[in-house]
């Protein structure tokens, strides 16, 4: 199966509201207002457009990817929110291309770290941790084997705080 990943078009958006609503449809732990949190970022000043990806299998959208711009004390890093692929194609390997893309591109970009809250069994394949181990602490009350992170690259920056997300994570 041929998987390719490009950055995500305007002529997209609808297509990938209704991907991401039917990802979540029956998640474990989700509002169902995962859609709307990606309409609401795409007009947000923490929108980044190279880092909203899509994964295309024979000519259709089946996956998607968001990373946009928090703050920790006075670094921009990012967020991992949401990843969303479409039923049938789970566990093909389509999330894993989407953060390896992302990641690279947010490398390239000259970002150090990327947080997300999700599945403990799920991110650390990819090199998440516990964002408490980098002194990173979320807003709001969760797990830490939930809320995660990853160094980006290997230089000597090192971040500690407090994540502030864009509000329309909290609308």
């Amino acid at each position: 199966m041929q998987i390719n990943i490009r950055q995500e078009l305007e002529k997209d958006f609808d297509k990938v509201e209704s991907l991401i609503k039917e990802a979540f449809l029956n998640a474990e732990h989700t509002d169902n207002n995962e859609h709307i949190l990606v309409k609401n970022l795409r007009k947000s000043e923490a929108f980044i457009p190279q880092l909203s990806l899509v994964a295309i299998v024979n000519d259709n959208i089946v996956g998607h990817i968001l990373f946009t711009k928090i703050k920790i004390n006075n670094t921009t890093q990012l967020a991992l929110a949401p990843l969303a692929v479409l039923p049938k194609y789970q566990k093909m390997g389509i999330g894993k291309k989407l953060i390896e893309s992302g990641h690279k591109i947010a490398r390239e970009m000259c970002y150090d770290f990327s947080v997300v809250l999700g599945h403990s069994n799920y991110y650390p394949k990819f090199g998440y941790k516990e964002a408490k181990i980098f002194g990173i602490k979320a807003p709001f009350e969760v797990s830490s084997e939930n809320f995660m992170a990853i160094k980006l690259n290997d230089n000597n920056v090192n971040v500690s705080g407090i994540v502030e997300y864009a509000k329309e994570f909290f609308e």
